[in-house]
This record gives C-alpha cells, sequence and structure tokens, in this order.
C-alpha cells in the first residue's frame, strides 16, 4: 500500500503548511498548559494565595473532612504535588515522575473527595479531576518531548 493512500487528506489542502509549522507545538503546549493550570490549586493549599486557605486550614480540613491523617503531611503532599510538581510539568523537567505524582493526587481526589457527588464537575462530581488525571498519565507515559528541560537536558526519567 503507498504512502500516500495512508495519508489523511485536508478539507482545505492550503492549510497544510499551517498545521506541519504548528504540530510541534501541540505537545509541549499541553504539558505546559496542564501545569499551568493546576499550580494555583497547590498555591492555594501551601500559600493561602488565589482565595486559598493555606496550609493549616488545608491540614485541618484533610484530617476533619475527609479523615486524612496526619492532615499536615498530606496537605503538605497534596499541596507540594499540586505547586512543584506542577510547575516541574509546565518546564518540562522530571517529566514523568511529577505526572505521575499528579495522576496519583487527581485518583485520590477522584477517589476521596468526588465519586460520591457523581460525575459532572458543576455538582462537584469527578469530571474535572479525572480528566486532568488522565492528562497526567498520559503525560507520564511520554515523557518531556519536545521543548523541555529534559530533552535540553539530553536525559528523562
Amino acid at each position: 500500500m503507498s504512502t500516500e493512500a495512508t495519508q489523511t487528506r485536508l478539507f482545505i489542502p492550503a492549510l497544510a503548511p499551517l498545521y506541519r509549522g504548528l504540530s510541534g507545538l501541540s505537545y509541549p503546549m499541553i504539558r505546559f498548559f496542564t501545569g499551568l493550570i493546576l499550580m494555583p490549586h497547590g498555591a492555594q493549599k501551601l500559600f493561602g494565595w488565589f482565595g486559598g486557605n493555606g496550609l493549616q486550614a488545608t491540614a485541618e480540613g484533610f484530617a476533619t473532612h475527609l479523615g486524612l491523617e496526619p492532615g499536615m503531611l498530606f496537605a503538605a503532599l497534596v499541596g507540594g504535588t499540586e505547586f512543584f510538581s506542577n510547575l516541574f510539568l509546565a518546564l518540562g523537567f522530571l517529566t514523568r515522575p511529577a505526572a505521575a505524582a499528579i495522576a496519583i493526587v487527581m485518583a485520590v481526589a477522584v477517589f476521596k473527595v468526588h465519586l460520591a457527588n457523581g460525575f459532572f464537575w458543576t455538582g462537584g462530581g469527578y469530571e474535572y479531576p479525572l480528566l486532568w488525571g488522565l492528562i497526567a498519565l498520559a503525560l507520564a507515559f511520554r515523557g518531556g518531548g519536545e521543548l523541555s528541560i529534559d530533552r535540553a537536558l539530553g536525559r528523562e526519567f
């Protein structure tokens, strides 16, 4: 079978150069913006930024409402993962372990916090953390890729 027969034909062939030129940015954009969008959740827990409660209140909430004891340890782990691992993810530094840690935190959020509320995020359900967890898992499988510190260093975890 010829290569030409297996290639997708574009509805607007004139866009082919644009797609070829920008396609190399698609994966770095997913990695960068996933980290950037999730990082403020850690800042809320650790520092009280963006309307968050800070570490002490987060620890108390983890202990009393979620049964995660010791609350301070879990608040620091979750807040630290959400802040620093997402920073690393955005930069493409230690991408696989950072993304795996995020996927684990999102899995805990699904099962410990949101599952009882059903699927839809509008009702506090697990849709949002499930989506981010699956994206993080996919990023853990693929690694830093193009435009990452991992690639610049020539090493990946």
